[in-house]
């Protein structure tokens, strides 16, 4: 194995990864999540999640470095996320790797959390052919990106201007009694209902919307309009069937994001593609986006699910990748951003 021995640590929102590669080579991805603390809530509670980082982050550390087979003093530089995130949860990672980068003498580098889900697949499929497109999907957030330099120069082209569909996902699994998190039981319950049994909207698809918003999302509407079936069905007596409403919302959702995605790749020239974040993990989202792609002749490539989640690894590799290109490391006194936009990859 070849490379730089790199620490990553990611604490934005309710998972605190930790994980340890050595150039693209991972070595270990230790991971603490604090969904079910969540979960009673319906969503993410801000301080909540920032205590469960502060009690997860050193036997995740200590966890990681035993799953390497390496000590901290043989790492050669620690990468965190930066931004963006929820502020308690990215000061508590950023505190971490301050510490752990002035006891080791050395360099820190904090990057940023949605590059680090494009980079992520380089763990399996190695190095990313660029220019790429990405898509970007999870509950906080829903970009389509142009790649043209992994560590310097993404654009983004597109985002949701309402609801990310992760976000959906969750008010929707409420509306119906799922439970939190809506993502893995709206597409588990999905797969035995008939996607086409409702004609669920497509947000940002009419023609007076391409004008204006061609690669934007917009999920507010269709959110709406499944608590609008749900409520008259039951207003008037009929059995909800859940299956068919999760599989009629779910390919709205796919149908939408994957239309764009390819649309993405037509009017940029572009051959490769790259997906990442939760929402990533979809089965649905990554059938349909790789037949759609293929039918343009653009590659996909696809993290395993495990890898699209939040993680230490992508923040790890992401790191890896802005030491070999030279970047300076940040200054000592590096602070959170919750807004970070997508185009600053290294703070």
């Amino acid at each position: 194995m070849s490379g730089p021995l790199i620490l990553g640590i990611e604490s934005s929102c309710d998972e605190t990864g930790v994980g340890i590669v050595r150039g693209h080579q991972l070595l270990a991805n230790e991971v603490a999540s604090s969904v079910d603390q969540h979960a009673r809530w319906g969503g993410v509670v801000p301080e909540v999640a920032s205590r469960a980082h502060l009690q997860a982050m050193v036997p995740a550390l200590n966890r990681a470095c035993e799953k390497a087979d390496v000590s901290l003093d043989e790492v050669d530089a620690i990468a965190v996320t930066a931004g963006p995130g929820l502020m308690g949860a990215l000061v508590v990672g950023l505190a971490s790797a301050k510490a752990l980068a002035a006891a080791l003498n050395k360099p820190l580098y904090g990057v940023n959390h949605l590059v680090g889900h494009v980079a992520v697949d380089i763990l399996e499929h190695g190095p990313l052919e660029q220019p790429c497109g990405a898509l970007l999907v999870s509950g906080g957030h829903t970009n389509l990106l142009r790649v043209d330099d992994l560590t310097s120069s993404i654009t983004e082209v597109g985002s949701t201007i309402d609801d990310a569909a992760g976000e959906a996902y969750d008010k929707v699994a409420r509306l119906l009694g799922l439970g939190y998190p809506g993502g893995p039981v709206v597409d588990r319950l999905a797969a035995a209902g008939d996607p086409r049994a409702i004609a669920f909207p497509r947000g940002l698809t009419a023609r007076h919307d391409l004008e204006r918003h061609r690669f934007d999302f917009s999920f507010s509407g269709l959110k709406t309009a499944v608590s609008r079936w749900v409520e008259t069905a039951r207003l008037e007596g009929r059995e909800v069937p859940v299956a068919d409403v999760c599989a009629s919302f779910q390919e709205a959702v796919c149908d939408v994001l994957t239309a764009k995605a390819v649309d993405l790749c037509d009017h940029h020239g572009l051959e490769h593609f790259v997906i990442g974040g939760g929402v990533a993990a979809n089965s649905r989202l990554r059938v349909l986006l790789e037949e759609r792609l293929a039918e343009r002749g653009v590659t996909l490539r696809r993290p395993r699910p495990g890898l699209c989640t939040d993680n230490g690894a992508m923040i790890a590799v992401l790191g890896a990748e802005v030491v070999a290109a030279g970047l300076p490391p940040s200054a000592p006194d590096l602070g959170a951003d919750s807004g970070l936009p997508i185009s600053t990859v290294l703070v």
